[in-house]
């Protein structure tokens, strides 16, 4: 079991949007890597980085920004990104600039087998991202008329899933315990549970789901729910208790 701080970057700075939308955004900071080093020196040892310029519109403008975060925590953390990664070209320049695991959600929904030729690159998390069980793609604003329950299947190259429920995303309302036990059964490998995470009991109730290989979160720390050395912490005890 992982935990995973998030960093959303827009225009190179940290934010977070409420359920997706970028006229809701909150400001936490303008420099991602003082935050990516702050969480790695609290002991996270992997951190989860999104390009949201670059999933609205496919130009990768914050790259440079994530280079720098994963050349910054290079010594003891890994980085995962995702956001705008569409294609080979983006998993390659990934690769090069250090980061350990992309994750793909529109693209890979769209053309599954571009999941196999990318994983040959880096490893990759396919981005599971529902609305009552429909997967969302181009930013959250269309249905694909894929169900989540049927997805699992369409990636056996995948490292890991990254399942967001998309209206517990930023809101601090919890996460969809029942829904991430069901994924973690239905997957072959881990699930990553994204969204709603608000409090340490949170994490406490997703570390007791089996399967469940890691945790996602973001406002909560920024909001100073809690720390990031705290979650560890319970994701550490509760994954040997």
């Amino acid at each position: 079991m992982e935990l995973y701080p998030a960093i959303d970057v827009l225009g190179g700075r940290v934010v977070r949007l409420r359920q997706g939308e970028y006229a809701d955004e909150t400001v936490y900071g303008e420099d991602p890597v003082a935050v990516a080093r702050d969480f790695a020196a609290a002991g996270a040892e992997w951190i989860h980085v999104v390009d949201l310029d670059a999933a609205r519109s496919g130009d990768p403008i914050n790259r440079p920004v994530i280079a720098a975060v994963a050349a910054a925590v290079t010594s003891t953390s890994k980085v995962q990104t995702g956001g705008g990664v569409r294609g080979l070209a983006d998993v390659r320049a990934l690769a090069d600039a250090g980061l350990a695991r992309v994750v793909m959600g529109s693209a890979a929904v769209r053309e599954p087998e571009l999941v196999a030729a990318a994983s040959e690159i880096l490893p990759v998390a396919v981005g599971l991202d529902h609305r009552a069980g429909e997967i969302a793609v181009h930013g959250w604003t269309q249905g694909s008329g894929l169900a989540l329950d049927d997805a699992y299947a369409q990636f056996p190259t995948a490292d890991v899933f990254v399942v967001t429920d998309i209206a517990r995303d930023g809101m601090l309302e919890g996460p969809d315990v029942d829904g991430l036990r069901r994924s973690a059964e239905l997957a072959e490998v881990p699930v990553i549970a994204s969204g709603g995470v608000a409090t340490l009991a949170d994490i406490e109730a997703l570390v007791a789901i089996p399967g469940l290989g890691g945790i996602i979160t973001g406002k909560a720390l920024y909001e100073g729910r809690f720390g990031v050395a705290d979650a560890l912490r319970v994701v550490r005890e509760g994954h040997t208790s």
